[in-house]
């Protein structure tokens, strides 16, 4: 049945088109305006035959792009991956080392847990926007901007994976 999912799953291109991207990208660097994390977001229709035949699940396959955009290459160990996996319908937070011992297991979950039901009522950007909105709030209590020295390290485009 996971294959099958994978098979058919829609495209990114036609849940994100090109409109929704530009608003994803302005609303992540508006949000790092207040804060010094780095946020990226990244969607994956489907896996790949080899990874599903190998059992990759979304969480894994979340680390494997946050290793790939360089999301754990930032100076103060605060970059922020936002998933989603079309085909299996979840969505995974992966955050830095930084962010161990200030934010709770259970914080990201409920991030996406909203987006997950803005997602079943077929409002893919509008979730999306939500948790972006919602991760830049953690991410301010966490590393709040202090002054001019907080740079943006890493792009703020979605990536279609």
């Amino acid at each position: 049945m996971r294959a099958l999912r994978h098979l058919f799953a829609p495209s990114a291109r036609w849940r994100f088109p090109p409109a929704s991207l530009r608003r994803i990208a302005e609303a992540i660097a508006a949000g790092e305006a207040h804060h010094a994390g780095q946020l990226r977001f990244a969607v994956e229709s489907r896996l790949g035959w080899r990874d599903l035949l190998a059992g990759r699940d979304a969480r894994q396959a979340a680390r494997a792009a946050f290793a790939q955009l360089g999301v754990w290459d930032t100076a103060g160990n605060n970059g922020v991956l936002l998933y989603l996996l079309l085909a299996d319908h979840r969505i995974e937070i992966v955050a830095d080392r930084g962010y161990a011992r200030r934010i709770g297991d259970e914080r990201w979950q409920a991030v996406c847990d909203g987006i997950q039901r803005a997602l079943a009522a077929g409002e893919a950007e509008a979730a999306v926007l939500g948790g972006i909105a919602a991760l830049n709030e953690i991410m301010a209590q966490a590393f709040p901007r202090s002054g001019a020295g907080a740079g943006n390290e890493l792009a703020d485009a979605p990536v279609l994976l």
